[in-house]
């Protein structure tokens, strides 16, 4: 058995008995683990409130290469991102982050994912009101491009043809990207506006402004981003904290 210490977040904790909870973790040197916090409901529990879903700390684990389940001996709490739940916005963006990780982040060290979500729920705890949607959906994508998924939108994914820089685009999420004006009319392709394909590209590249969206745009572009995870990650599974934060499951119809 192998004593390891790595920068971890808790992405998701599930009581396991009486006494114990099983935590997954987004560790960023052993990648996204599972781990026993045993005896952690107790009252004089040595983690005390430390297991908080999307805490930021250091882990200790006792790893067992034979077992794909751990033994969390310590987590020392650096961060919680309390500012998270001022509103439902924020914390269903960053619910969407963590199933992320949950779902598609490797099982191996991939330190460049794990950094991506802890500057994506930093920003989006201190994101002004008016571009929390767009923080969201920067660090989400940013996420995506980190696994290889990253779409193309400056020349056609099918046959390489160069696109103007600006202007509308014809964008496929079948086919990851951008489609020249030949391929998009044999393709089922959304349409995006100039300024909406503005948008996308400033979401894609961070050194870009961030984008300021209303409600309306807001809500295209979550559903332009969960259809293509869907699509090119998910295998088209259901995935709730994305369809919550999708569709803002929390407002009335």
């Amino acid at each position: 058995m192998a004593v390891v210490t790595t920068p971890a977040i808790i992405l998701s904790a599930l009581r396991y008995s009486e006494t114990s909870k099983i935590v997954r973790l987004a560790t960023r040197d052993h990648g996204v683990q599972s781990a026993i916090a045993k005896g952690a409901l107790r009252p004089r529990s040595r983690f005390g409130a430390a297991l908080q879903l999307l805490s930021e700390g250091v882990a200790t684990l006792h790893v067992r290469d034979t077992r794909e389940l751990h033994t969390l001996a310590a987590f020392d709490v650096g961060r919680v991102h309390i500012a998270l739940a001022a509103d439902l916005e924020r914390y269903s963006a960053a619910m969407a982050l963590a199933e992320f990780m949950l779902r598609f982040a490797p099982p191996d060290p991939h330190p460049e994912s794990f950094d991506l979500l802890l500057e994506g729920l930093s920003a989006l705890e201190s994101a002004p009101p008016g571009l929390t949607a767009a923080t969201g959906l920067r660090a989400l994508w940013q996420l995506v491009a980190s696994l290889g998924f990253a779409p193309a939108t400056d020349v056609c994914v099918r046959d390489g043809t160069p696109l103007p820089p600006d202007g509308p685009l014809a964008f496929s999420t079948r086919d990851g990207g951008a489609l020249c004006a030949a391929c998009a009319s044999a393709a089922d392709a959304t349409r995006l506006p100039a300024e909406g394909r503005a948008a996308l590209e400033a979401m894609l590249d961070p050194s870009l402004p961030m984008p300021a969206l209303d409600d309306l745009h807001a809500r295209a572009h979550r559903r332009l981003l969960a259809r293509f995870i869907r699509f090119h990650l998910g295998d088209n599974a259901e995935l709730p904290a994305l369809q919550f934060w999708e569709r803002r499951t929390w407002e009335p119809a």
